[in-house]
């Protein structure tokens, strides 16, 4: 029975070798311009993949952080004391805003720049754009690497089509060398192309799903932050009004 096994198992004279169909063999037996299409898509994903997770724990923190924030600023502490326990550096968005126009608020009235009507005026527009400012800074800091994802979803799958047609055309070159249309010959070398394809899908798929997910969420807390910023400059104008 083994002997009858091992004569069964030898290929004939002028047959055609089997070939490694998984996924491995795929890619071994693959052109190296293929080859290079592969790796870099993999590379691709495995990126991808680590920038969304970063994203993902990086905005649940931040929404934290900013509901922390926000309980403490309308639990009636005052601004100054607030100020003291938040720090010229805070580490979170929300607490940044708020700090940098603390920071403008107290050495304005320190030097005495809220005397008149006009000049409250030109410290509320100073606060306002202080706040703009910190804004645009912390969401381009969190934005950062978003447009990679957007990259990768819309751009993956033409790279792997790049492959695939270069791996069929390398194929059908070795059909007209080989003068051999069976299916046998053929088959292998289709599939090594198509699996270029396939790898474009598996990082273009998730990169475009994370990152309309991901914008959408950052969106939302850039408009957390603005909202937080109108309510801040109009406690600072009542205050100023107020000082008048």
């Amino acid at each position: 029975m083994n002997a009858y096994a091992q004569v069964a198992g030898t290929p004939l004279g002028g047959s055609t070798p089997p070939l490694d169909m998984s996924i491995y063999g795929l890619f071994l037996q693959a052109d190296w311009v293929v080859k290079a299409v592969m790796i870099a898509l993999l590379l691709a994903s495995f990126w991808s993949w680590a920038i969304i997770f970063e994203k993902m724990f990086r905005l649940r923190s931040l929404k934290k952080s900013a509901q922390s924030f926000e309980d403490t600023f309308w639990s009636g502490v005052s601004l100054e004391d607030l100020y003291d326990r938040v720090g010229s550096k805070p580490e979170d968005p929300m607490s940044s805003v708020f700090s940098a126009a603390m920071r403008e608020w107290r050495r304005s009235l320190s030097k005495g720049l809220a005397a008149s009507a006009t000049a409250r005026a030109a410290l509320r527009q100073r606060i306002e754009q202080v706040m703009s400012v910190t804004i645009q800074r912390e969401m381009e800091a969190i934005e950062k690497r978003l447009g990679f994802l957007a990259t990768v979803g819309a751009n993956a799958v033409f790279v792997g089509l790049f492959g695939t047609v270069w791996g069929i055309m390398n194929s059908f070159g070795h059909i007209a060398q080989s003068k051999n249309t069976s299916l046998a010959v053929v088959a292998p070398g289709i599939s090594e192309a198509l699996f270029a394809t396939a790898i474009g899908l598996v990082a273009a798929i998730p990169a475009a799903s994370a990152y309309n997910i991901l914008s959408g969420q950052v969106m939302r807390y850039s408009q957390q932050l603005e909202a937080f910023a109108g309510e801040f400059i109009t406690i600072l104008s009542r205050q100023l009004e107020e000082q008048g």
